[in-house]
């Protein structure tokens, strides 16, 4: 198995070279954020997941979890890193001041996100399910309920989870049939079956805190009738502490494919106290903030496991002795070349790095916007943040998984036979990765909802806020002679992306089913013409810094962007043929000659 090499200096390059995070400071609430801060907690971050959480990883999927008499138990050494996790403050990172959070950027947050996705991504969902939790509790409790519940999932003493799914519904979140009875104290005795719930129960913290969804008597059918509750594992005591059982149980852990150390759970609720989050009947407005929190955090499991991935692969092949290189012995001295100077392993391994690098710079531009529309003291910057990410969250989650699991699979190709035996390590990422394109929402939902909701909110208003600084990136670098090979592929992907857009809006209108039949190649058309502009701002920082590198890091940046524009972005023709012939042969079959 392949050691982990947190990838810092890249993060480094996007951060501050590409991005000019520095920037940050100048926001309300960042001042503290300098890269002076930043480089050590991201260096600490690094030996903390290369150290603790990785040597975890094999043995957490080979033993999982258990649930005996009631009682989940998570492996062996789970416990005593989540507690350094907590010691640590990384459970702390980018949560408010107010309830004991360090108030670092998202943007900063995303980078350890990754880190530990590539580390665990089994133990990176306990932490990373209350991170949602805190959000929506943050956004729409009551100053009372903040006041109980954030700061014990501020320090990790307490986790949380969001618990949407029913064995009858699963996107469709209108058919919950979970019950929520008014009390006479002003709480609500929940009653219900959750299923697919992760982190549901675990042993790691002293309380798991439960945001459900579930309906009063008195509701309306549908998704309107839906409201958000607050309900802990344990009661709470007149300390404010974990007291008694609150009739909160799992009943069942998910055999799975993969993270099998992550407690998947049934959880039921036998009238257990709970506090309503928001107003009755807007639930979804609370869930859709950890939704649209977890659908980010996705992203960043995806790009996790390409990291790992691309690292175990390119460890093999450049030791894995195997043949000669065609053009001659290129180790002349050793019984047989690497792997590595095979055109093929190059393929692979050029894919990987390609994607993996261009879904860092985005996911990181994606994150930095987040934190313009949280904390610029302009409005109408934030409203224009905050459209972006709107936009491009879909993308994101949707993009990335599915590059993830293609990258995750190459990995195994590259290593053959040794990558499909479980001693390499690299068939669990396979299966670990398989389940980031299907919780969260399925990659499929996500194309529906850039189509159906992104696109048409606001006007097209959140289109525009990718479409403009790609044109007018395009308009000033065109004539650049230096920048032509990569200008050039990004201009014809882009009118192709325009003109898609327009076909998909058109059909849309008239035929709804001609859109969705096209979703899914439209939102990967968006996400390859995105990575290419990341590469193309990424050339044009590298252009200007390969003479003075003699690490040569920056030629290799030209080098893997130089790959994405001329092997791995020609996708986009292909896509938009099949986006431009519509649905009409997708839907032709009848229902009887399936």
């Amino acid at each position: 198995m392949s050691n982990y090499q947190a990838p810092i200096r890249d993060m480094q390059f996007v951060l501050y070279e590409l991005l000019q995070a520095d920037k940050l400071t100048s926001l309300p609430g960042f001042a503290e954020a300098s890269r002076d801060l930043v480089e050590p907690i991201l260096a600490a971050a690094a030996t903390f997941n290369q150290e603790i959480v990785f040597p975890l990883n094999r043995s957490g999927d080979e033993e999982g979890c258990t649930l005996k008499e009631g009682v989940v138990s998570t492996p062996k050494g789970f416990k005593e890193a989540y507690q350094l996790l907590c010691q640590g403050g990384w459970t702390a990172l980018s949560c408010d001041a107010k309830y004991g959070g360090l108030n670092m950027p998202k943007s900063i947050h995303s980078m350890v996100e990754e880190m530990l996705c590539s580390a665990n991504l089994s133990f990176g969902m306990y932490a990373g399910l209350s991170y949602g939790a805190y959000h929506a509790i943050h956004a729409f409790a009551t100053s009372s309920l903040k006041d109980q519940f954030l700061p014990k999932l501020v320090d990790g003493s307490w986790s949380g989870t969001m618990c949407l799914t029913e064995p009858q519904c699963g996107t469709d979140l209108g058919l919950c049939r979970t019950k929520a009875v008014p009390q006479a104290d002003g709480s609500y005795a929940i009653s219900g079956s959750k299923i697919f719930i992760s982190a549901g129960d675990h042993d790691l913290t002293d309380n798991v805190i439960h945001l459900v969804l579930a309906r009063t008597p008195e509701a309306v059918a549908g998704i309107k009738g839906i409201s958000l509750f607050v309900v802990p594992k344990y009661s709470l005591d007149q300390r404010g502490e974990a007291g008694e059982s609150n009739r909160v149980i799992c009943s069942a852990l998910e055999q799975k494919m993969g993270i099998k150390a992550s407690s998947t759970c049934t959880m039921n609720f036998e009238n257990s106290q709970g506090w309503l989050v928001g107003d009755l009947g807007k639930g979804m407005q609370g869930m859709f903030v950890m939704m649209n929190r977890a659908r980010l955090a996705v992203s960043m499991q995806g790009i996790g496991l390409c990291e790992i991935s691309y690292q175990g692969a390119a460890q093999y092949a450049k030791n894995r002795l195997q043949g000669r290189s065609l053009t001659g012995a290129k180790h002349p001295d050793k019984a047989a070349d690497p792997i590595i100077v095979h055109p093929d392993i190059r393929r692979m391994l050029m894919t990987m790095r390609a994607y993996t690098e261009g879904c860092r710079a985005l996911g990181a531009w994606v994150s930095q916007e987040f934190d313009y529309s949280t904390n610029h003291r302009d409005k109408a910057r934030r409203d224009s943040a905050a459209e972006f990410v709107q936009l491009t969250t879909p993308i994101v989650k949707s993009l990335f998984t599915d590059i993830a699991f293609e990258c995750t699979n190459l990995g195994v190709q590259v290593l053959g036979g040794h990558g499909f035996i479980r001693e390499s390590g690299m068939e669990q990422y396979v299966r670990d990765c398989r389940i980031t394109q299907i919780y969260e929402g399925t990659n499929g939902i996500q194309a529906l909802d850039l189509i159906g909701r992104k696109l048409p909110d606001k006007a097209g208003r959140n289109l525009r806020r990718f479409f403009h600084p790609v044109q007018e990136y395009i308009e000033l670098h065109i004539a650049n002679p230096e920048l032509t090979e990569f200008i050039q592929p990004l201009s014809k992907a882009f009118i192709r992306l325009q003109q898609a857009t327009g076909q998909v809006a058109v059909t849309g209108m008239s035929n709804p089913e001609e859109a969705a039949g096209v979703a899914s190649e439209y939102l990967k058309l968006f996400g390859l013409v995105a990575l290419a502009f990341m590469w193309c701002r990424m050339a044009e920082v590298a252009l200007q810094k390969t003479a003075a590198d003699n690490s040569g890091f920056y030629d290799a940046k030209l080098k893997t962007g130089r790959f994405y524009m001329h092997k791995i972005l020609p996708q986009s023709s292909s896509l938009f043929a099949s986006i431009m012939a519509g649905s009409k042969s997708l839907m032709a079959l009848n229902e009887e000659q399936f």
